[in-house]
């Protein structure tokens, strides 16, 4: 709980916080992004979490039905990637840092905008928290409402291909379909390169994709499932390397959805607050991706 107490010399009473924890211990701390959301009417803006820039592919169908919403985007960069590490890493990990944030930020909604995150450590969040939180998904289910072949493809990262939850996703939504899986740690490491400046070409990203096309049945896929949301990142990339068309889909539009209808229809009516990213770590990579994410609205930045 989050409760003005008193207010200082210079700080606004709405800057100045006292933040009682669940076991009563009470600690003070004062931030900026406070006041940047209150200060426009927006008291409490959505948290958008990932490890890098991949939520980035999230962040923009959430902002087109939502343009005045407000935004904290939270990337852990101190612990990417994600998709290389164990299960009891992120599932400790996760909910610790999103802790910290829903205390600092305030937010009235958090979205999970990373596959690995949410398929490990989805149900650990949910039970740390007080707000609501969306996952994000292997988009399984409209692929296999699109394939026409029958064969479709989860590309992802390592950490979220291997999981039961694709399993349990494939049996109910695509049982007559040919799942292939590849996980590639490759493809995300070019996207937050692609953001930072870097060129990132076909070349680069066809043998990831031919991690799916080289399988048994691979040559009858005709749907490729982006489980991972840096991957939306290179989409043209990887509709350029492909050796036919192929159809790709994310959980982006349908994670927008879903954050739209749990804040209410007037909720984008606000004008929106110059958007927040908030790293682990500061270092150069952070400096590369300036002119991208204030492409995305996010100007302000700061260091949790």
């Amino acid at each position: 709980m989050v409760t003005v107490m008193r207010r200082e010399p210079g700080r606004r009473e709405m800057d100045f916080l006292i933040v009682r924890h669940r076991r009563n211990r009470w600690r003070e701390y004062w931030h900026p992004a406070v006041q940047l959301f209150t200060s426009v009417g927006m008291t409490q803006p959505i948290l958008v979490f990932d490890s890098g820039v991949g939520g980035l592919s999230v962040l923009a169908p959430i902002r087109q039905l939502l343009p005045g919403i407000g935004i904290v985007y939270a990337a852990d960069n101190a612990g990417f990637p994600y998709g290389t590490k164990t299960e009891a890493e992120i599932a400790s990990r996760v909910p610790a840092l999103l802790g910290r944030l829903v205390e600092r930020y305030r937010p009235q909604l958090v979205v999970i905008a990373c596959n690995t995150a949410s398929t490990i450590a989805l149900a650990h969040v949910r039970a740390a928290l007080d707000v609501p939180v969306v996952g994000t998904v292997p988009a399984i289910k409209p692929a296999a409402e699109r394939s026409r072949s029958r064969v479709i493809g989860v590309l992802g990262t390592a950490a979220t291909v291997r999981q039961p939850y694709v399993d349990r996703l494939s049996a109910e939504f695509a049982s007559d379909c040919l799942v292939l899986r590849h996980g590639s740690a490759a493809l995300v490491t070019l996207a937050e390169a692609r953001l930072a400046g870097e060129t990132v070409t076909a070349a680069d990203v066809a043998p990831e994709l031919a991690g799916l096309l080289d399988q048994p049945g691979g040559d009858r896929m005709d749907m490729v499932v982006l489980a991972c949301t840096h991957f939306p990142l290179l989409a043209a990339e990887l509709a350029a390397a492909a050796p036919r068309p192929l159809g790709f889909v994310d959980g982006g539009p349908g994670i927008a959805r879903r954050v739209a209808y749990l804040l209410g229809t007037d909720a984008g009516s606000w004008t929106a607050p110059p958007g927040v990213v908030v790293f682990t770590r500061h270092d150069r990579h952070v400096d590369a991706l300036a002119p991208a994410l204030a492409g995305y609205g996010l100007t302000e930045r700061a260091l949790l």
